[in-house]
C-alpha cells in the first residue's frame, strides 16, 4: 500500500506539470517579460523534452536499473521543479522545463511498470484502474491547481509545490522500491536519433503550426518534411536493423498496437476537450478561472466511477466492449455538447462531463488491460512507454487540429452571420440613424459587432464538438482488432515476471 502511494505520488506530480503551467502564462509573460508568443515555449519545451525521452525508458531501465532510473528521475524532477521556481528570465525557465520534461518523461511509464509488478495478475485491473486514476484526473484538476496558486500566491508556486511533494515521493521509493536486473543491451543510436527527430519535428509543426498559419509558412513545411523523411527511414531501420532500441516484438503485438491507435483516439477527445472548455468557460459564459475549474471537477468523479466499474467488469466481461462502451459514452458527451447554448446554466456542462468522465475512466484503465495482457513482462516498460507516447501525441494532435478548427471555423461563421447584418433587417439602425447619434450609433453597431463574434464563436465551438463526436464514434470497431485476453497468456506473462 505505501509502495503503491509513493508511486503514485511520483506520478501525478509529473502529470500535473503537464496542465498546471497553462493558466500561469500571462502572468509568467508579464514576470519575466516576454512575448505572447516567446512564453509558449515555457509549455513546448517541457513536451518535446518528455515526448523525446520516454521512448529510451526501457534501454535506461536495463542499463542502470529500474530502481534507479525511478530515483534519479524523481530527485532530477524536484530539483529541476525548484530550479524552474528561482528562474530570473525566459531562457532560464525554459532551459529548466528541458530538464523537468526529460526527468519527469521515465516516472509514468516506470510507475505503470511497478503497479502491474508489484500486483498478482488477478489484481492487474485494480492496479491499472487506480494507477489510471492519477492519469486521467491530474490533468483536469492542474489548471484549477494553477489557477488557484497563480491568483493567491504566484506562478513560481506551480513549480515550488511539487518540492515537498517529490521529497516525500523520494524518501518512500528509497524505502520501498524494489528493482529488476540490469540487463546491458547495446543502444541502437540510430534507429533513436530517427525517432526523436521524428517526434521533435512533428511536435513543433502541431505546437507551432496555429500561430504560423500551417503550410503557408516555410517553417512547417520544413518541419513536416523532416518528420516524414525521419519517420520513413526510421520504419526502414527498425524493419532490417539486428539491434533495435525497440523490440520488433512490441510491433508485432495486436493488442498493443492497437490500444496505441486507441491512446491517440482517447488523447484526442480528452486533452482536446480539456483545452477547448476553459477558456470557452471564461470567455463565453463568464464563470472566473476557480468556478470554471470547480463546472470541470464532476468529469473527474465521472473518471473515478467509470475506472472503478470498468475494472471490476473486466474480469467478469469481455473487456473489449468495455472499451467500446467507453468510447461510445465519450462520444455521446461530445454529441451532448454540441446542443449547448448561450442561455443555458451550468447543469450541461456538469452532465456532459460526468458522461465523458465516465466514459474515458472505462476506457482508459481497461485498454491498458487488454494491451498488457498479452505482453510478456520483460516487455512492459517499454509498451507503456510506447502508450504514453500515443496519450501525448493524441494529445497535440487533437489540441492543434480542433484549436486550429475553432479559429477557422469562427472567421467563417462571423463572415456568415454579418452577411446577414443589414439594414433592412435592422431598419432602425440605418446609416442615416446611425451618423446622427453620432458616437451613441458606433457604440451601438460596436454591440452588434460584439454580439455577432460570441454568437460566431459559440457555433465555431459546436462545429469542433460535432467533429470530436464523429471522430470518437468512427474509431470504436478498432476495439475489436484487440485479441481477448486468455488467462494462459496472464498467466504465462506473470511467471515471466516472478522469474525476474
Amino acid at each position: 500500500m505505501l509502495l503503491t502511494i509513493a508511486v503514485m505520488l511520483a506520478n501525478i506530480m509529473q502529470i500535473l506539470d503537464s496542465t498546471i503551467a497553462n493558466v500561469a502564462l500571462p502572468h509568467m509573460q508579464s514576470g519575466l517579460g516576454a512575448t505572447l508568443d516567446t512564453v509558449t515555449w515555457v509549455l513546448t519545451s517541457y513536451i518535446l523534452a518528455t515526448a523525446i525521452a520516454i521512448p529510451i525508458t526501457g534501454w535506461v531501465a536495463d542499463r542502470i536499473g529500474s530502481r534507479n532510473l525511478f530515483l534519479l528521475s524523481v530527485a532530477g524532477f524536484t530539483a529541476s521543479s525548484l530550479l524552474c521556481a528561482t528562474a530570473s528570465s525566459l531562457e532560464m525557465l525554459v532551459f529548466y522545463r528541458v530538464i523537468q520534461g526529460l526527468s519527469g518523461a521515465f516516472i509514468m511509464p516506470l510507475s505503470q511498470t511497478v503497479m502491474l509488478d508489484i500486483n498478482p495478475p488477478k489484481n492487474h485491473p485494480r492496479a491499472m484502474a487506480i494507477w489510471g486514476m492519477g492519469v486521467m484526473i491530474a490533468p483536469i484538476t492542474g489548471p484549477v491547481i494553477g489557477g488557484y496558486l497563480t491568483e493567491n500566491f504566484s506562478w513560481e508556486w506551480i513549480f515550488l509545490i511539487n518540492v515537498p511533494l517529490g521529497i516525500i515521493a523520494f524518501v518512500m521509493l528509497w524505502t520501498l522500491l524494489p528493482s529488476r536486473p540490469i540487463s546491458r543491451r547495446k543502444f541502437d543510436l540510430l534507429g533513436y536519433a530517427l525517432f526523436a527527430a521524428f517526434i521533435t519535428s512533428f511536435q513543433l509543426m502541431l505546437d507551432r503550426g496555429n500561430a504560423e498559419d500551417w503550410f503557408e509558412s516555410w517553417e512547417i513545411i520544413i518541419e513536416f518534411g523532416i518528420a516524414a523523411a525521419a519517420l520513413w527511414m526510421f520504419g526502414i531501420h527498425m524493419a532490417t536493423a539486428k539491434n533495435t532500441f525497440l523490440s520488433r516484438d512490441l510491433f508485432k503485438n495486436r493488442n498493443l498496437v492497437t490500444a496505441m491507435l486507441l491512446m491517440v483516439v482517447a488523447g484526442v477527445s480528452m486533452f482536446s476537450t480539456m483545452a477547448l472548455l476553459p477558456p470557452m468557460l471564461q470567455n463565453m459564459y463568464h464563470y472566473t478561472p476557480i468556478d470554471a475549474g470547480i463546472l470541470l471537477a464532476p468529469r473527474g468523479i465521472g473518471v473515478f466511477v467509470g475506472m472503478a466499474i470498468g475494472s471490476r467488469l473486466a474480469t467478469i466481461v469481455d473487456a473489449r466492449f468495455i472499451v467500446a462502451t467507453g468510447m461510445a459514452l465519450a462520444s455521446y458527451s461530445a454529441w451532448m455538447m454540441t446542443g449547448w447554448s448561450l442561455e443555458m446554466d451550468r447543469w450541461p456542462i456538469i452532465t456532459s462531463g460526468v458522461v465523458q468522465g465516465l466514459g474515458m475512466g472505462a476506457l482508459f484503465v481497461t485498454m491498458n488491460i487488454l494491451a498488457f495482457s498479452t505482453l510478456s513482462s520483460a516487455l512492459r516498460t517499454d509498451g507503456a512507454s510506447l502508450l504514453n507516447l500515443s496519450r501525448t501525441i493524441g494529445a497535440s494532435v487533437g489540441i492543434a487540429i480542433f484549436v486550429g478548427l475553432l479559429g477557422r471555423n469562427w472567421q467563417t461563421s462571423h463572415a456568415d452571420l454579418a452577411a446577414n447584418v443589414t439594414e433592412a433587417r435592422l431598419s432602425p439602425l440605418s446609416a442615416t440613424s446611425i451618423s446622427r447619434l453620432g458616437q451613441y450609433g458606433e457604440q451601438a453597431m460596436m454591440t452588434i459587432d460584439g454580439e455577432v463574434n460570441r454568437q460566431a464563436l459559440m457555433i465555431a465551438y459546436l462545429g469542433d464538438f460535432w467533429l470530436m463526436a464523429i471522430v470518437t464514434a468512427l474509431c470504436i470497431p478498432l476495439v475489436f482488432l484487440m485479441k481477448k485476453p486468455q488467462r494462459s497468456n496472464v498467466d504465462s506473462a506473470q511467471a515471466a515476471g516472478s522469474a525476474h
